[in-house]
């Protein structure tokens, strides 16, 4: 039965075919029913949220204070302050060899905004768009909101010149980006120098493919690994690759909203453009922050990236004796992928069958008080999410409460 207009409000068909094609984000909804689950009582121990649990670095926050008293709380420039952006250029040169002037850079709410704004200003209906799997749930979905068709390519087994062969196989004349994240979101996985040189070389050869790299996750990485970024190992494609990075995750500053790319003038051009007619300049306090994580001290990034691999470590070693949830060891970010696949099918104490990653998730939510995320929508059936930005303490008595549900799966 069709929707209709009634009381003067507006059914699903009068919405667009750009929200109809997309879904809610997975990861918000988990996380709200956590939270709801808690307003009831419930002792939940959260894994859900991929966001850093210190604190913003204190002088950070000194700079958002000083800029409120200092009266920079007005509209800035649509992309960004200027002073901002020559900061973002000092980083790329610093940390990546990359040189941007501050019209080739981008400033919006968060690496977010960027990468939904490059996709818009660029893809058009029938536009394929790589995305290696899994993913961050949101790539699939924006490129889908923009009228492009995601092309999901597995990373799966094979080694990495089993991935090289699957995205050379899916290049087409409609292909017009190839997205790369490294380290990953959802599995902690890593492109070496070696790798990044190797899909370097492929894009080289297919000139009217460009590259989207969220390196949102640059400064966690663990064993030693030395971070490296597309455009740096290759100049030769620094004019068609947009490199998009944020304070979000390196300083602990997911909610003051502050992501940046680097990229050709006219793509960056075009962003802001985007960004003039939908939510115009990033806050100007927020910018100020941002200034002062980029240009301050770094040590703080480095001593926790350290206690996250030791996070990590102290996982991988609980999960070994936790039977049905095999984990990846990841060489990066904050999250471990469990693969869950062997207790699909399997039965829960009140009698139920577990049909899917899904309802294993809620299974553990309900029974054991853990909030995880399922696979499926970061292009992985059979997986759960966990993030290990938390403290030990709730770590372990998550794996305590894991171990126990799983014991009673049948």
């Amino acid at each position: 039965m069709s929707s209709r207009i009634e009381g003067g409000v507006a059914g699903p068909d009068r919405l667009s075919a750009a929200v109809r094609r997309i879904r809610p984000s997975a990861v918000n909804m988990a996380s709200q029913r956590a939270r709801e689950l808690k307003a009831q009582g419930r002792n939940i121990v959260d894994l859900t949220t991929g966001e850093p649990d210190f604190a913003t670095p204190a002088h950070v926050c000194e700079a958002a204070i000083a800029a409120m008293r200092a009266g920079q709380t007005r509209y800035t420039t649509v992309g960004g302050t200027l002073e901002l952006r020559q900061a973002i250029a000092r980083k790329f040169m610093r940390d990546n060899s990359l040189d941007y002037s501050p019209a080739e850079i981008f400033v919006g709410a968060g690496a977010k905004q960027a990468l939904f704004n490059a996709l818009v200003a660029t893809v058009e209906s029938g536009d394929e768009v790589i995305v290696l799997a899994p993913c961050w749930v949101a790539y699939p979905e924006m490129v889908l909101f923009a009228g492009g068709k995601p092309i999901m390519v597995a990373q799966g087994t094979g080694g990495f010149g089993g991935l090289l062969a699957r995205v050379e196989k899916e290049i087409t004349p409609r292909t017009k980006w190839l997205m790369i994240n490294s380290p990953t979101n959802p599995s902690g996985a890593f492109l070496n120098r070696e790798e990044l040189r190797a899909l370097a070389d492929l894009l080289l050869v297919h000139p009217h493919v460009w590259a989207m790299v969220d390196d949102i996750y640059e400064q966690i990485l663990f064993d030693g690994r030395k971070f490296v970024t597309l455009a740096e190992i290759e100049p030769r494609l620094k004019e068609r690759t947009l490199t998009i990075n944020g304070v979000s995750k390196t300083y602990s500053m997911t909610g003051w909203r502050i992501g940046y790319a680097g990229g050709s003038q006219a793509l960056i051009r075009a962003m802001a453009k985007i960004q003039s007619q939908s939510t115009s300049a990033p806050c100007s306090v927020s910018q100020a922050a941002a200034l002062a994580a980029l240009d301050g001290p770094q040590d703080i990034v480095r001593e926790r990236s350290a206690v996250f691999q030791r996070r990590r470590d102290l996982l991988l070693k609980e999960f070994a004796s936790i039977r049905g949830m095999r984990p990846n060891a990841p060489q990066g970010a904050f999250y471990l992928f469990l693969d869950c696949s062997e207790l699909i099918g399997r039965t829960t104490p009140p009698g139920e069958t577990i049909a899917s990653d899904e309802q294993l998730a809620t299974d553990f939510l309900m029974r054991a008080g853990v909030a995880l995320l399922h696979g499926t929508p970061f292009g992985a059936p059979g997986y759960l999410r966990l993030s290990f930005a938390a403290s030990e303490e709730n770590l372990l008595e998550a794996c305590r409460r894991l171990r126990a549900a799983c014991e009673e799966i049948q």
